[in-house]
């Protein structure tokens, strides 16, 4: 089973994956440096320090990566982690953070002004679960506002093993719509 770990950059979405491979033997493909690693993308954008993702490529790739993760491991679940999963994947788990905290979180890691108030913007609209309802058949959305990495994972966790147990009835509190931050950034 595919999984979408996706949402804005800040949210947690490496270290929910980093922890879930530990604590459950799950596999996790960091998309973001695949991309950059077997130069999957079309061009790089200098002004935003990113490169520009070549989705043909990237789709063409991933059913043979996946095939390979799977004939190596009895498990079967494989997490697609990045700010583009949403677009690869027919179910999508959508971090989420406040954003004034998602500014705080990206401000740490260094960001450009420019870059953290684009990215707290994208937030505030909720781009990226906008975006899953156009490509995923399933959506789920977790907050990781004021909560730890371990706490995040958990509730990742619960909606991957209820979709594998066919009991999706228990994830009504992930059902995307409870946030709302249109306010939050000016």
């Amino acid at each position: 089973m595919l999984i979408g770990l996706t949402g804005t950059p800040g949210t947690g979405k490496t270290s929910v994956s980093k922890l879930l491979e530990k604590r459950r033997q799950w596999k996790a493909i960091y998309l973001n440096d695949l991309i950059k690693e077997e130069h999957l993308y079309t061009d790089v954008d200098e002004k935003r320090d990113s490169v520009v993702a070549d989705m043909e490529l990237i789709r063409s790739r991933l059913p043979e990566l996946t095939d390979e993760m799977e004939k190596k491991s009895a498990n079967k679940v494989i997490i697609l982690e990045s700010h583009l999963a949403h677009y690869i994947t027919d179910i999508a788990i959508v971090l989420r953070a406040y954003p004034p905290e998602l500014k705080t979180r990206l401000e740490k890691r260094g960001y450009s002004e420019e870059k953290i108030n684009e990215n707290a913007e994208a937030e505030s609209i909720d781009l990226i679960l906008a975006e899953a309802f156009e490509w995923c058949d399933k959506i789920f959305e977790v907050n990781t506002t004021g909560r730890t990495v371990e706490e995040t994972a958990g509730d990742v966790e619960k909606i991957i093993d209820s979709l594998l147990s066919g009991k999706e009835e228990e994830l009504q509190e992930y059902i995307p719509g409870s946030l709302d931050w249109i306010d939050s950034v000016p």
